[in-house]
């Protein structure tokens, strides 16, 4: 008796949009692009996908339901320091495999939304954009882009246990994040990089 083979990508959406729409209560346009760029990054970097471990590093480059759809397709987690929010108002995704360096940059194809407009007929928008996404084939959905990272993936990780201390605020810095300036440890809010002040 022989084994099945494994599921194709499209045969793990629904699952996956299961889990995605179990997160906001609904189903959307845009965690069904997040689950297709997460299962093409998976043949990419020919690597199974949901990761349970910490070999792949996502940035997702806008936040809200697309980056939802990426977690559950990829594994990768802001919680499990696998996925970094880089707030660049774009439905796209880099995952980096760290083991080999490989890192490939998916992103919807600029023309998508227009296509799937275009041959909607009667359908709703939101609908066509819906069933499009869903069943559209990789290559009528989505760009993919070998890229090299400009950022220290080392510093980026960091290492487990890292701990300092602001010498101005006296708050605790992990991962490595503190500034050196002037002979003091600052953390970035005090070193001018604060996105709050006191009221």
């Amino acid at each position: 008796m022989t084994a099945p083979p494994p599921p194709t990508p499209l045969d793990a959406l629904p699952a996956l949009l299961a889990r995605s729409a179990a997160l906001h209560s609904h189903l959307c346009p845009r965690q069904v692009l997040g689950a297709r760029i997460g299962l093409r990054a998976a043949r990419e970097l020919d690597l199974s996908f949901p990761r349970t471990d910490k070999r792949v590093l996502v940035f997702v480059e806008t936040d809200g339901c697309f980056a939802d759809g990426v977690s559950v397709a990829s594994g990768c987690w802001l919680g499990r320091r696998t996925m970094r929010l880089v707030d660049h108002g774009k439905v796209a995704a880099t995952f980096v495999d760290l083991k080999t360096g490989r890192a490939v940059r998916i992103m919807p194809r600029t023309d998508l939304r227009a296509r799937v407009r275009a041959g909607r007929g009667e359908q709703k928008r939101w609908d066509a954009y819906m069933a499009a996404y869903q069943t559209w084939p990789d290559d009528d959905l989505l760009t993919v882009t070998p890229v090299t990272l400009t950022v220290d993936l080392k510093a980026l990780v960091s290492v487990a246990g890292k701990r300092a201390v602001c010498d101005a605020c006296g708050e605790e810095i992990i991962n490595e994040r503190e500034i050196a300036r002037g002979g003091r440890t600052l953390c970035r809010d005090c070193a001018g990089e604060a996105y709050w002040q006191p009221t």
